[in-house]
């Protein structure tokens, strides 16, 4: 028996929990893993310079990620489900799929036109503005697949295929760190390289999932015509409101830090960190 063969709708025991929670466990890992393997092709190939850029605009691109934590924590898809109203938690689902793309897309133009300022207040000096900006930019264009990616991964549970999340999770890692090495290594793109590396892994976790819940022979849960429902939205990012809280408050600790540790010890101090 596979975690495929569990369904939300079982009486779990300590065992069958655990199997079907792992994937998810694996990929919280996985995630984590890659980010650090970001660090050291930008540290060892491009310099602690641009290692000090990439960690202060990192946490401002997870504030605008943020949301995505928010309205995919909310429970009420899996609700509506439990409740065998299949048609109106697939409108639920599309709702809060549109509302993260259009949300992302005016957050990140708003972002990527105002990046530098963004940069300067969240401590980058004269010496690191310019790789800051570069990095921020592609990373700030490309928070629709990073909020995708991170609602998906809690919908993947939902509609009981945890073990697709893992498989995509481990796909868009591999992906980053294949395309750190071509494009800082081989082609020379810096910290703008690193960038689109990540940008890259979000789109094969993000974009992926988006096109096999549009598929419309899939049976289960998938993106269908919808329209706005205020209370459900209102439900879902209430519920959701502890997880943006959770995101947002590490973020801005850590862009505090940054701070500190620029007036500090300055560039050092913030690679070091």
């Amino acid at each position: 028996e596979t975690d495929m063969s569990i369904k939300l709708s079982d009486h779990f025991t300590f065992r069958r929990l655990l199997r079907f929670t792992l994937p998810s466990i694996i990929t919280m890992i996985f995630a984590s893993v890659y980010s650090v393997v970001d660090g050291l092709f930008v540290s060892n190939l491009v310099g602690d310079l641009a290692l000090s850029a990439v960690n202060i605009i990192f946490p401002v691109t997870m504030i605008v990620g943020a949301f995505g934590f928010m309205i995919g924590s909310g429970g009420i898809v899996a609700k509506t489900l439990g409740e065998g109203e299949y048609e109106l938690a697939n409108r639920y689902f599309s709702m809060f799929v549109y509302g993260i793309i259009l949300v992302g897309a005016l957050l990140s133009v708003a972002c990527v036109f105002f990046v530098e300022p963004i940069s300067r207040l969240a401590g980058a000096s004269d010496l690191l503005i310019a790789d800051c900006v570069a990095y921020g930019r592609i990373m700030l264009a490309g928070s629709v697949a990073f909020m995708l990616q991170v609602f998906f991964q809690s919908f993947f549970i939902v509609a009981e295929k945890p073990h697709l999340g893992l498989i995509l999770s481990v796909a868009a890692g591999l992906t980053n760190m294949v395309f750190d090495y071509v494009l800082i290594a081989v082609c020379g793109f810096g910290v703008a390289g690193a960038a689109l590396a990540t940008v890259l892994g979000y789109c094969i976790g993000g974009i992926l999932p988006l096109l096999y819940f549009l598929n419309p022979r899939r049976r289960g849960l998938r993106l269908t015509k919808t329209r706005l429902y205020i209370h459900e939205l209102a439900q879902a990012s209430a519920n959701g409101s502890s997880e943006l809280m959770s995101n947002l408050s590490s973020s801005v600790i850590s862009i505090l830090y940054n701070i500190q540790l620029m007036n500090l010890i300055g560039e050092a101090g913030v690679a070091a960190y």
